[in-house]
């Protein structure tokens, strides 16, 4: 089980729509993993099952989408996985002991975001 590495990817504009299937579609065909994830792939994800990194299945939640052939932090989808991370929509089914570094760094990108994560207020 693993939480990927902080890139400190550009953000995209903070009002920039977040739909994550269209997003994954984009972010398959930059990262060049339309058949099977892989490194690039990754980077756009905040965690993944280290056991089966060659199943899309094992990769969760996303917050990058490819902007004017650019990989990209979109704020919304940043939001959506903080959400996500404290329960929001049934939660997200990591183990326990990732969820204080998939905080770690979604937190790095609220800063760039010059906002306050849903755990700190």
């Amino acid at each position: 089980m693993t939480v990927t590495r902080f890139q400190d990817l550009p953000l995209a504009d903070r009002d920039r729509h977040w739909d994550a299937d269209e997003a994954d579609k984009r972010v398959r065909a930059w990262a060049g993993a339309e058949e099977e994830p892989n490194a690039k792939y990754r980077e756009a994800h905040i965690w993944y099952d280290g056991d089966s990194p060659d199943e899309f299945g094992s990769y969760k939640l996303p917050f990058a989408d490819v902007v004017d052939g650019e990989l990209k932090a979109v704020p919304r989808a940043v939001m959506a996985a903080g959400a996500v991370v404290q329960g929001a929509r049934g939660g997200v089914d990591v183990p326990k002991e990732d969820v204080d570094r998939i905080k770690a760094h979604l937190a790095k990108y609220y800063a760039k975001m010059d906002d306050t994560p849903p755990w700190d207020r």
